[in-house]
């Protein structure tokens, strides 16, 4: 009878309703050099953004602008809930599904991990990793997804560990933990392999932990190195931070997957917000490399190089969301739509501002120069005082990702158009207690949201489709010419990756806060959508706390004839 392991325990198939209990062993032939060629391989998906590269597209182009219409439910996925969590859990998906010749696997709340047939959702195994019910958490009890190589599954959990599980089986293989839950260090990163490690960053910060990186041998599970995103004294940077222990809780976390050139050998990964999250006071200077992008050799952690989007961010802008990797006119580059609402395009060898340029129509906290010179003008500055501010703390883009199709040369981003008032309110340091340093409260009503086009080469938009309330998930460009992109009421959409025009729409009965991927099987293109309404959504849609939470996978694909 096949065996699983469920919550640290082996669980008898024969409990469990329609579970196979293993997956064929497609896992062991995902190493490095063919993660390297992903592009390639257009029937698979074989890491978070599809490709090192970050650009969330797909060749694939089955379905396209001509036949979109027709797309239909192929199959769905929902497990549901079970037992006590950790925080306040929605069930909701926030994870990208990762495909292996015709094998998917995604992680979701709580710690689970599943492995499905990708051609028909069959449950083929699941793992359950027991979360303490008292572990600290900022937003939501969620994760970003999974890594696969080497006939492993690589997962963190909320409780800051670092797992790999058996490919077949699911069985766990090692266990590493990397953060201290008792400070109010998490974890909900997709992990990244490369060459032979598997890289994770921390999440925690508004809890004034000190965010970092690390790296662990694939096979072993060994810990081979970590860098730390707030420097400590006499280390490069640590003259942003003023004397004292600001340093020690400084913020900087690293929850979000970071982006990789093989030919520069360069890790660009985002760094989030410093703690506390308003209050400046206790934290003079620019506080690197809070709210960053730094560029990180793989081989040892070191970083190279940095650019800082919010220096002393007083708003609440983590800078974790995605740096998409591209070239134009010979040069290598960089995207990213930051949370303050500016759009930059920087020189990934060095990290040289090429054109910087608002994305969103909204911005009152400030403005940036055409040189990257940032001019704060209305942020809390003093005790029990209001301010109102556009965009508010989940930022004209959220975590979810912007997308860039080398057809179009074009990028799409989710938009955020909705403000907020804060007012500072002094907060002593106590470990794992939150350490925001002010209250906030988020409109809930004067806000809008589209996904819109963006030409890298001027910075300009290029089209919008305009909705109006946020767009809060992530988008998806494929080969047909089209973008995929969720509503958070429930809608999940199709357009033309030219102009703009909505094709397609399907409601799936819950808001989308997640990652779509593509993928074939046996010759048939699919779109896959996790949905799931939850995790601080009183920070960027409050006006629908109350909808639907979901925890469906839902799986499209054309009718066959």
């Amino acid at each position: 009878m096949t065996e699983y392991v469920q919550a640290g325990h082996a669980v008898s198939q024969a409990t469990l309703s329609g579970v196979v209990g293993n997956a064929p062993p497609v896992a062991q032939d995902v190493t490095y050099e063919r993660i390297l060629q992903a592009r390639s391989e257009p029937q698979n998906w074989l890491t978070y953004y599809g490709a090192y590269d970050g650009q969330r597209y797909s060749p694939l182009d089955q379905i396209n602008t001509e036949n979109v219409h027709r797309l239909a439910p192929a199959w769905v996925f929902q497990s549901g809930s079970a037992g006590l969590h950790a925080g306040p859990s929605t069930y909701s998906f926030e994870a990208a599904p990762i495909v292996v010749d015709g094998v998917m696997y995604v992680s979701g709340w709580d710690g689970w991990v599943w492995a499905l047939h990708a051609g028909t959702g069959q449950e083929l195994w699941r793992y359950k990793h027991e979360v303490p019910y008292d572990t600290s958490l900022c937003c939501g009890n969620v994760n970003r997804g999974v890594a696969v190589a080497k006939g492993k599954v690589f997962v963190v959990t909320l409780n800051a560990h670092v797992i790999a599980l058996d490919g077949v089986t699911g069985n766990l293989v090692w266990d590493m933990t990397y953060g201290d839950v008792r400070a109010g260090e998490s974890a909900t990163v997709a992990p990244l392999v490369v060459k032979d490690l598997v890289i994770v960053g921390s999440s925690g910060g508004e809890f004034g932990v000190r965010g970092h990186l690390d790296a662990f041998d694939v096979e072993t599970g060994r810990h081979v190195w970590r860098t730390y995103t707030v420097p400590k004294p006499g280390e490069r940077g640590s003259e942003t931070w003023p004397d004292g222990p600001a340093w020690t809780r400084g913020g900087g976390n690293c929850w979000v997957t970071g982006t990789y050139d093989p030919e520069l050998n360069l890790l660009y990964w985002g760094t989030g917000n410093p703690a506390p999250d308003f209050d400046g006071g206790v934290r003079e200077g620019d506080n690197l490399y809070t709210d960053s992008v730094i560029a990180v050799n793989p081989d040892n952690g070191e970083i190279r190089w940095h650019y800082q989007y919010n220096p002393h961010d007083l708003w609440d802008y983590d800078s974790t969301m995605e740096n998409i990797l591209f070239e134009q006119d010979g040069r290598k580059l960089l995207a990213h739509f930051d949370k303050n609402g500016y759009f930059f395009v920087l020189d990934r060898t060095n990290g040289e501002l090429v054109r910087v340029a608002p994305f969103v129509d909204r911005v009152t906290w400030g403005e940036i120069d055409p040189d990257g010179t940032v001019t704060p003008k209305i942020y809390p500055e003093k005790e029990g005082e209001p301010v109102h501010f556009w965009p508010g703390p989940a930022g004209g883009k959220e975590w979810t990702h912007a997308a860039y199709s080398p057809r179009t040369q074009l990028l799409y981003a989710p938009v955020q158009d909705v403000g907020a008032e804060v007012t500072r309110r002094r907060r002593e340091f106590k470990e794992s207690i939150p350490y925001w340093g002010a209250s906030v409260t988020v409109d809930s009503d004067d806000m809008a949201g589209s996904v819109s086009a963006f030409d890298p080469s001027t910075g300009q938009e290029a089209w919008r489709w305009r909705n109006d309330v946020p767009m809060c998930a992530s988008v998806l460009a494929t080969g047909g010419d089209l973008v995929f992109a969720g509503e958070p009421t429930g809608e999940f959409n199709a357009f033309n990756a030219r102009t703009g025009e909505l094709l397609w729409q399907f409601q799936t009965g819950s808001g989308h806060h997640s990652n779509p991927t593509t993928y074939s099987v046996d010759g048939r293109q699919y779109i896959a959508v996790p949905v799931g309404w939850g995790s601080w959504v009183e920070g960027f849609l409050p006006g629908m706390l109350g909808a639907p939470h979901g925890d469906a996978l839902f799986v499209f694909a054309l009718p066959q004839d």
